[in-house]
C-alpha cells in the first residue's frame, strides 16, 4: 500500500492522528503556505488570480480552518453549511 493510499484510507476512517502526521509533513515540506488571516490579511494569491478576481471577480482559492475543540468545529459547522456538506466522508 503507497503513502497515499495510506494517508486517504486513514483520513477518511476519521483517524485524527495521521491527519496531523500529513499536515506537518505537507508544511515542513513547504506544499502550503503559512497560517493567515484571511480578514485581516486578504487571500494569498498570485498576480495572475488577482487580475482575474478584477476582471472576472471569481476566483477559487482553498483554505482550512482549523478548530481549537470540538465545541468551536460544532458551532462552525451549525453556522457555516459549507464546512459540513463539503467534509469528506
Amino acid at each position: 500500500m503507497d503513502a497515499a493510499h495510506q494517508f486517504w484510507s486513514a483520513f477518511f476512517k476519521g483517524d485524527q492522528n495521521i491527519f496531523d502526521h500529513w499536515l506537518a509533513y505537507g508544511i515542513e515540506q513547504g506544499f502550503c503556505g503559512p497560517p493567515v488571516c484571511t480578514t485581516h490579511d486578504g487571500i494569498p494569491s498570485t498576480r495572475e488570480e488577482d487580475e482575474v478576481w478584477e476582471e472576472f471577480g471569481e476566483v477559487c482559492i482553498h483554505m482550512m480552518r482549523p478548530y481549537t475543540d470540538a465545541d468551536e468545529k460544532k458551532e462552525i459547522e451549525e453556522n457555516h453549511s459549507p464546512s459540513t456538506w463539503r467534509k469528506p466522508r
